[in-house]
């Protein structure tokens, strides 16, 4: 028992510790160790200090920040402003549109989240869900579902919130592992589905060239569903009959579609979803009383993660390894712990993606730790438990397997096929690169 813990804490340390071989540089003034940025080091050691104490994370991840942010400014004096990497320059868009974005999404879901456990509606769902482990396939087929149009945060917290009734509370870690999986996956292959493609869709990719995620995504689904759906039936078996006392409040439906409604339109048309989940949540409270208590029960968790995808946006990853199905599947286990908006944003400046595989790995890949995702930052402040990384890993390993066979599925059926140029600096770079020189063409 203590060798296999030892072996899994082993590769967990491995795998958090991969963003500062991906990208070590040698470049600026900061001081390497074995020829990595003293940056990496610490932001590693912050995910291992996360990793370790589970039940500490909001003060680990600001005790990292505050470290990054203090070796900032002693070895790059003159040249580093937090204040100016948060709010922008003229050649440098601020994090405060993305850190905003996240901070406003997990606190406004957590109150759609009770909105929607107090509508009835989970209560009435033993009604529609088989009453064994298929009960659980389906549940997390729905939180797949709802995420292919959903922001994923809000599939999980729905999914969450349905499983604590359905399950009478007892929800097991490897089955919270596969809401957050499937919230990711059913996220990979909609440009509305999850952050990563609406980055890509604002960036000029056509929504339809991210949709072949779905073929890895539905072969992630089933092997997710089976083995996390087993393990919940064995541990706490579906409720058998809805509770007939229960009246179904559609009050609260109306507000809990009006907040998702409100997601969808501000981040179609202003790329800032919390703006419209907040303006529904105000029009809400004057139709039924919010919730404002989960905001408290929430903010811990949301300022580790706002604190963690800080600490993301400070390293110095400048360029990604040249683009190919190679690049794009490790991308996948770097985005378990290193933030996959800024590992998007390379790739788009970089070009010559396959964006279905790309969509696929950064979007699902951060399913493999719990905190690689803000859907598994969301479902932790509801299920504290899910916090161990260990407990995580070793409950939700199919996880691991999942992302693995549907990468693999989906290179062997649709292949790897990159993407022409979608904005005209890449078309420009192409046309150099293909385009003769004069002194070429002339013979000389």
């Amino acid at each position: 028992m203590k060798r296999s813990v030892f072996i899994l804490s082993s590769l967990l340390a491995l795998l958090v510790l991969l963003p500062a071989f991906t990208f070590a540089s040698s470049l600026g003034a900061i001081p390497l160790i074995a020829g990595i940025r003293l940056e990496f080091i610490l932001f590693a050691l912050t995910l291992i200090g996360v990793a370790v104490f589970h039940h500490k994370t909001m003060y680990v991840a600001l005790t990292g920040l505050a470290v990054i942010l203090i070796v900032k400014y002693i070895f790059l004096p003159g040249e580093f402003s937090f204040i100016e990497h948060l709010v922008g320059s003229d050649h440098h868009e601020g994090e405060w549109r993305i850190l905003l974005n996240l901070l406003g999404l997990l606190l406004g879901f957590a109150i759609l989240a009770k909105y929607f456990e107090e509508s009835g509606v989970p209560e009435k769902l033993p009604d529609i869900l088989p009453n064994d482990w298929k009960g659980g396939f389906v549940l997390l087929a729905l939180v797949f579902v709802l995420s292919s149009f959903l922001d994923n945060i809000a599939a999980a917290m729905i999914g969450g919130t349905i499983a604590m009734v359905v399950y009478h509370g007892k929800v097991h870690i490897g089955f919270l592992a596969g809401i957050v999986a499937a919230s990711n996956a059913g996220g990979s292959g909609s440009v509305v589905g999850d952050t990563t493609t609406t980055l890509m869709w604002i960036d000029g990719v056509n929504p339809i060239d991210v949709t072949h995620a779905y073929v890895a995504a539905i072969a992630a689904l089933l092997i997710i569903g089976f083995f996390a759906a087993r393990k919940q039936d064995k541990f706490q078996r579906i409720q058998k009959d809805a509770n007939r006392n229960v009246k179904i409040d559609t009050g609260r439906i109306l507000i809990v579609a009006l907040i998702l409604v409100g997601a969808i339109l501000t981040n179609y048309l202003l790329d800032f979803p919390a703006l419209g989940v907040w303006i529904a949540i105000l029009i809400g409270a004057m139709i039924r009383k919010a919730p404002w208590h989960e905001v408290p029960k929430s903010i811990q968790g949301t300022i580790f993660l706002t604190a963690l995808v800080t600490c993301a946006s400070l390293m110095p990853v400048e360029e990604l390894p040249p683009a190919s199905w190679q690049t794009a599947f490790s991308l996948g286990f770097v985005s378990a712990v290193f933030d996959n908006i800024p590992l998007t944003k390379l790739c788009l400046d970089q070009g010559g993606y396959d964006w279905g595989v790309l969509a696929y790995t950064v979007g699902f890949g951060g399913s493999m730790i719990w905190f690689g995702s803000s859907a598994g930052v969301a479902l932790s402040n509801m299920y504290p438990n899910l916090r161990s990384v260990v407990s995580y890993v070793k409950e939700g390993w199919f996880v691991i397997l999942a992302y693995i066979v549907g990468f693999f599925i989906m290179l062997g059926t649709v292949g790897w096929q990159p993407h022409e140029p979608h904005r005209d600096d890449h078309k420009d770079a192409q046309n150099e690169q293909v385009s003769p020189s004069p002194d070429h063409a002339t013979g000389n």
